[in-house]
């Protein structure tokens, strides 16, 4: 319950509330498979995803325009890795996601004005801005369904890098799109009967307080401090399954 309120506020603002969340449930159920892992942490984030996607509706009102067919095509990609999630063994989940965070890191960290302020790419173009919203959405979302940690911050990057996004707008949009990865997942994981329930909803009842709490903090405090928020998480995810791969190999 306390990594469901941390991950829930994480995620509210910069999304990635799954890399505290899932090692949690790592440690704390160390005998079960990988795909109930992944389900039951789908279904503790979804709390928290579907109350920080009203704040965000509320306050910032994105533009339905583009963060629905982020979000359609997100739905299918994750949908898609879900059913690729029972083929994945345990020992390649942390290498893989250390290999993404670092990419993403470094590029945050050389760009130090991408996302202050909004300067949307493709705005002469709708029809080439909703393909690559199309695109993120595939992307991101299978790499949701099939492995999850990380996602809404993947989400906040590919807005913000490629379609030029500010870090609060791209955080509102994230949030829609995240809702509709974890639906898809939950629809290929709950008939499988991979869900932990008893875990699960008690991790989703502090994921909602999280992230009612995350996406105020957002809101108020502008991109600007997305951002920062952003890098900080970053740095200690990395740290983190930095420090996991070590053990993994050494051992």
């Amino acid at each position: 319950m306390l990594a469901g309120l941390a991950a829930g506020f994480i995620d509210a603002v910069v999304g990635g509330g799954g890399l505290v969340q899932l090692p949690a449930l790592l440690l704390a159920l160390p005998g079960v498979s990988p795909v109930q892992l992944l389900a039951t942490n789908k279904l503790g984030s979804i709390c928290g995803t579907t109350t920080s996607s009203l704040t965000y509706l509320r306050r910032i009102r994105p533009d339905l325009r583009t963060a629905l067919p982020l979000a359609g095509a997100a739905l299918c990609g994750s949908a898609a890795g879900a059913a690729l999630a029972f083929h994945i063994p345990k020992a390649a989940f942390t290498p893989l996601i250390l290999v993404v965070l670092v990419a993403v890191g470094a590029y945050t960290l050389v760009k130090p004005s991408m996302g202050q302020m909004q300067a949307l790419r493709f705005s002469h173009s709708r029809r080439r801005h909703l393909a690559w919203a199309v695109l993120i959405g595939l992307g991101v979302g299978a790499y949701d369904g099939a492995l999850g940690p990380g996602t809404g911050s993947f989400f906040v990057f590919a807005l913000v890098s490629i379609l030029g996004y500010g870090f609060l707008e791209a955080s509102a949009k994230a949030k829609i799109a995240n809702l509709a990865t974890n639906l898809a997942a939950l629809a290929v994981f709950v008939p499988q009967g991979a869900v932990i329930w008893s875990v699960g909803l008690l991790m989703g009842a502090s994921n909602v307080v999280g992230g009612y709490l995350g996406a105020r903090v957002a809101v108020s405090r502008g991109s600007r401090f997305v951002r920062v928020f952003f890098v900080v998480v970053l740095v200690a995810f990395i740290a983190k399954l930095g420090y996991d791969t070590w053990v993994q190999l050494a051992g």
